[in-house]
């Protein structure tokens, strides 16, 4: 049964004002021919991209979605130095990498060993570490402040990629430095990662922490923290 005319008027009207996805969402007649995917009546075989979400082999990415690390993880270190990365954290170096969304080579990084007084690696996106030599630059030339960040930023770091088994190569140099040997432990830290030997991470970092952590009120809540950040 064919509705009228005016009614059919209405329906176009409608049509005009309603987005492609609700469109596909409804059936709407907006959809038709515009690849909405698979709705009745159309042979359209055109994928749904939900936000946040990036197909295989598709290089560009939704702003800074994803682009932060996240958790922590033992790996094995074999005799030459090669370590697996998390699957999740190659997600980032790829999407910080504006030379792999271009050519989809191997995601470059930033590893920064610093002198003796770290006792851990620093793993720097591009993005990061182009973010850190803004900074760098903006000091006034000659400076001290200017002479230690770059020789700490500069001097002391390794620009290396991750392989096509998502596997990092440490120099024997870098594993000598933090005592690095048959395990390494990673933990997420923002646009960083780090590289640490375990026992020196639990000796060092955590017990650091347990050690602020005692000085706090009883049934502190961390989540404080977070207020009056950014200037609020």
């Amino acid at each position: 049964i064919q509705a009228p005319a005016s009614s059919q008027r209405e329906i176009r009207r409608a049509g005009e004002q309603t987005s492609p996805q609700v469109a596909r969402a409804v059936g709407h007649p907006r959809s038709a021919g515009q690849g909405g995917g698979l709705i009745s009546g159309s042979r359209s075989t055109r994928r749904f991209h939900f936000r946040g979400y990036t197909p295989r082999g598709t290089r560009k990415r939704d702003g800074n979605l994803g682009r932060r690390f996240r958790g922590e993880s033992h790996h094995k270190v074999d005799s030459k130095g090669r370590v697996s990365i998390p699957a999740s954290f190659r997600r980032v170096l790829e999407a910080s990498d504006p030379n792999w969304q271009q050519t989809g080579d191997n995601p470059e990084l930033v590893i920064v060993y610093g002198d003796e007084s770290r006792k851990f690696l620093e793993c720097y996106t591009m993005e990061a570490i182009e973010e850190v030599d803004a900074k760098i630059a903006a000091l006034p030339r000659g400076s001290f402040q200017r002479k230690l960040l770059e020789r700490m930023f500069n001097g002391q770091s390794l620009p290396t990629t991750v392989d096509e088994t998502g596997r990092l190569v440490l120099p024997a140099k870098l594993r000598s430095k933090i005592g690095l040997e048959g395990e390494a432990f990673f933990i997420a830290s923002g646009d960083t990662f780090q590289i640490w030997k375990p026992q020196t991470y639990e000796e060092i970092e955590m017990a650091e922490v347990e050690k602020r952590k005692a000085e706090l009120p009883e049934g502190f809540d961390p989540l404080q923290f977070l207020d009056g950040a950014g200037g609020a």
